[in-house]
């Protein structure tokens, strides 16, 4: 059965429309794997020269010991952030006479042909043959093996449960995240214990008791049942979201409740950027670069330049919507048909995305405040860009929405992921940025620097007092595009 579950997904990726872009990503990203799996390998051939220069006082085998737990703690930070989930389309296949068990060991199994479980081998064998075998014997150099393999597989599986938990709810993604760094800290910032030490007196005493190896194994073993059994257990997406509280307005979010169904649409829709990878990493960046300004407001060169200010203004108060906004409506293509033939009127739907824009931006703008340590008028600036992004920004995004017809698979992660872009995301990220600059230079260079902005102030104000007239077009303009955005969806 397992052949038969490789053949028909071998089938399936040939047969999808996007397999010469998905292979050639693939091919790429496997150069970039083998690159970095030579430096992996070169790193542990001379990892006793590495150790010696990083800690001259120690001993080679206590530095080496004390590295493998901190090592293994990165790997798990890395797994949660890079490592794929393993997918099987199962639903057709609970309507055959299969085991269930045949398809949960499916997927726990094929959990395991990750390229982060070949790091530690290629990372630490070279070391464990060239001088613990010597020093240590070969039993000890095989007890040291078992217990790599078994932290491995512990990392493997919990990063993937994580991962699954953290689709179904994105707090559980940052209060781990958060654990994980608090952890760090209290060793490295506030030196409460030292990670190094405790590593070392467990793998140093694997060296002299072999036996203590299988702890580790036993960790990785109870972590592949628990993956196995929360899998069998909730085969199904939908059982895995399922509860049997009564219906809440707004799915829980009590501040959209007086937006009514477009409330409830913009809930739903915060509630797929956190559990989704790719669009949560749209808004962990957008977090991120409201530090944007600082490299220009505290740059003695750009400090003066009010055009750089604008910009860093339409960045910074406008980057979702330019980040997430320029796959709209990609990131509701799996249910995009649902939403057509619910009663959800593709009205309330552009409601929706207006509100969620407004949301954020405003947010964003709240949380740039902060900039008037560089001057009122950087505050001000700030705020005229604000209102353009509400007012024209927001359209021209919308506006190319119904243009796009580029599948995205939420199930995938962000990184190295290029599924959905094209040359329509580069002419939108173009447009976005041209049109206030072809606003503000003319005035500008006239002198009049009050002028531009309360010229791009106004266009902003302008676009958002006639947002029902924009919603009735681009609505209108939608259903000319309706069936080719579908199709587009459609194609996997």
């Amino acid at each position: 059965m397992i052949t038969t579950f490789l053949k028909h997904e071998f089938k399936a990726f040939w047969r999808s429309k996007n397999t010469g872009k998905t292979l050639t990503v693939r091919i790429i990203l496997a150069l970039l794997i083998l690159l970095l799996m030579l430096y992996v390998v070169a790193a542990g051939f001379f990892m006793a020269l590495i150790l010696k220069k990083v800690f001259p006082h120690d001993s080679i085998i206590f530095s080496f010991c004390g590295f493998v737990l901190i090592y293994f703690l990165g790997e798990l930070f890395s797994r949660i952030q890079l490592q794929e989930l393993p997918t099987l389309r199962v639903q057709p296949y609970l309507q055959l006479p299969i085991r269930r068990n045949t398809i949960v060991g499916y997927l726990t199994f094929t959990a395991l042909f990750s390229v982060f479980n070949l790091w530690p081998f290629l990372l630490f064998w070279p070391f464990i043959f060239k001088q613990i075998l010597p020093l240590a014997g070969g039993l000890a150099s095989f007890s040291f093996i078992i217990a790599l393999i078994g932290l491995s597989v512990f990392n493997n599986y919990l990063a993937l449960y994580i991962k699954r938990k953290s689709n179904l709810n994105g707090w559980i993604f940052l209060i781990f995240t958060a654990f994980l760094v608090l952890l760090v800290m209290c060793d490295f910032k506030w030196h409460l214990y030292s990670i190094r030490n405790i590593s070392y007196l467990f793998f140093g005493n694997v060296l002299k008791s072999p036996a203590l190896a299988l702890i580790p194994l036993a960790l990785g073993a109870f972590m592949f049942y628990f993956n196995f059994s929360y899998l069998k257990k909730n085969l199904y997406l939908e059982e895995l979201s399922t509860k049997k509280d009564k219906y809440k307005s707004s799915t829980e979010f009590p501040i959209l409740n007086s937006f009514g169904p477009v409330g409830d649409l913009v809930a739903n829709e915060v509630k797929l950027i956190l559990r989704n990878k790719r669009p949560r990493s749209a808004l962990t960046m957008s977090l991120l670069f409201l530090f944007y300004g600082l490299i220009f407001y505290a740059n003695p060169g750009l400090k003066g330049s009010e055009g750089s200010k604008v910009f860093v203004g339409l960045f910074m108060t406008g980057f979702f919507i330019i980040n997430y906004g320029q796959f709209m409506f990609s990131w509701q293509a799996s249910h995009f048909d649902g939403l057509m033939v619910s009663k959800v009127s593709f009205s309330d739907f552009l409601k929706g995305k207006y509100l969620l824009f407004t949301a954020a931006s405003t947010v964003a703008f709240i949380l740039t405040t902060p900039y008037v340590y560089f001057g009122w008028r950087v505050l001000l600036i700030h705020f005229m860009m604000y209102l353009w992004n509400l007012g024209v920004t927001t359209n021209i995004v919308l506006y190319f929405a119904n243009r796009n017809g580029k599948r995205i698979d939420l199930s995938k992660g962000a990184s190295f992921n290029w599924e959905g872009v094209g040359a329509s995301q580069f002419i939108l990220s173009f447009l976005l940025f041209l049109p206030p600059f072809i606003i503000y230079l003319p005035f500008k260079w006239l002198g009049y620097h009050d002028l531009a902005l309360a010229v791009l102030g106004a266009c902003g104000l302008a676009g958002i007092l006639t947002r029902s007239f924009f919603i009735k077009f681009l609505e209108a303009d939608f259903h000319k595009h309706k069936f080719s955005v579908l199709e587009g969806f459609r194609n996997k």
